[in-house]
């Protein structure tokens, strides 16, 4: 019995200095602590410029069919993944007939993701200080007298415009996300103003883009999409500094359709997109709604006439006609590129 005893604890101890490293090591795997959260920073910041040959805003030119440059700076506040708040200021090198030193934005809204869809809603101001009034005549439509600074700016083309152009839109737009390669979506935006003419005005459009495939490209990190959009401006009427004679009161400027459609190329932060812009106005109607200062009488052999109700001096403009554009931009956030 005794020497049973004596291989029992014997085998026993073997046992225990066999199973004590393993069960040592569970130990240690158990009391492991988890790794700390990562700490969610809800500040960032986007900002860039950008270069192009035609500044185009809703197929019209705000650059008089020359080169602008532009910058924007948008500090961003995330309440979480999926809703942000966002404060904006953004300036445009510009060539408008009152010769505004340049376009400013000031601007803010929400923007929030459910699922595929992420939608965008907001406030936007134009502001273009440093305008003069000009005018083409020694009183207005109705036989008004015009002040002194609107005398001494006069446009030999007869076209009228204000001082100030400065005007506010709010907007809504919502995208829907099909999958990595192809979204669309839908914009809509209103002004009671717009360009401080007194003339409501609503945009609408939709918008597409498809995204290539990144085997396209290979390791190179360039990728590239198609993007476009279907829109219309509604307008309504002028006060009457921009009346004529047959509409002393104001003019009922013309509806218009426009449409664009590009191929852009993405290296890193830059953007090359090159684009084909238009619009269905005619050259008298937009003249009468641009107040071309570079507009001329359109008077050559098969052009027909650029009169139209709310352009009685025929002076045609080329503001809203066919564009190619060019842009290179580069767009920057701090939490992404400024680590």
């Amino acid at each position: 019995m005794g020497i049973v005893m004596k291989k029992l604890a014997l085998l026993a101890t073997a046992l225990a200095m066999v199973s004590a490293p393993a069960l040592a090591a569970d130990m240690r795997v158990k009391a492991a602590k988890a790794p700390p959260p990562v700490a969610f920073d809800p500040w960032d910041i986007a900002f860039g410029a950008g270069i192009t040959n035609n500044y185009v805003f809703r197929g019209i030119t705000q650059s008089n069919n020359k080169p602008s440059v532009s910058a924007y700076f948008e500090p961003r506040f995330n309440l979480n993944k999926d809703f942000q708040l966002y404060v904006g200021l953004g300036a445009a090198s510009i060539s408008f007939p009152n010769r505004a030193a340049a376009e400013v934005d000031v601007y803010g809204g929400a923007r929030a993701t459910f699922g595929a869809f992420a939608f965008d809603v907001g406030a936007w101001g134009y502001l273009y200080p440093g305008g003069t009034c000009h005018y083409g005549a020694a009183a207005d439509a109705a036989g008004r007298p015009l002040s002194n600074e609107c005398l001494v700016n006069v446009l030999l083309n007869g076209n009228v415009i204000k001082k100030d152009l400065s005007f506010f839109e709010v907007y809504g737009k919502v995208n829907y996300t099909f999958n990595d390669s192809f979204s669309m979506g839908g914009n809509v935006y209103y002004t009671p103003s717009f360009l401080n003419s007194g003339a409501e005005g609503t945009y609408a459009s939709i918008v597409g883009k498809a995204i290539a495939p990144g085997t396209w490209f290979g390791s190179s990190g360039i990728g590239m999409y198609v993007s476009g959009e279907f829109g219309r401006q509604w307008l309504g009427t002028s006060d009457s500094f921009y009346g004529v004679a047959a509409f002393p009161n104001g003019i009922n400027y013309a509806d218009y359709n426009t449409w664009n459609i590009g191929i852009g190329f993405t290296y890193k932060v830059f953007t090359l997109d090159l684009r084909y812009s238009d619009t269905d106005l005619s050259k008298g109607n937009c003249n009468a709604f641009t107040s071309d200062f570079a507009a001329r009488g359109n008077i050559s052999a098969g052009s027909g006439t650029s009169i139209t109700p709310i352009n009685p001096t025929g002076v045609g403009s080329n503001w809203c006609g066919a564009a190619g554009i060019v842009r290179l931009s580069a767009d920057l956030t701090a939490m992404t590129n400024l680590k």
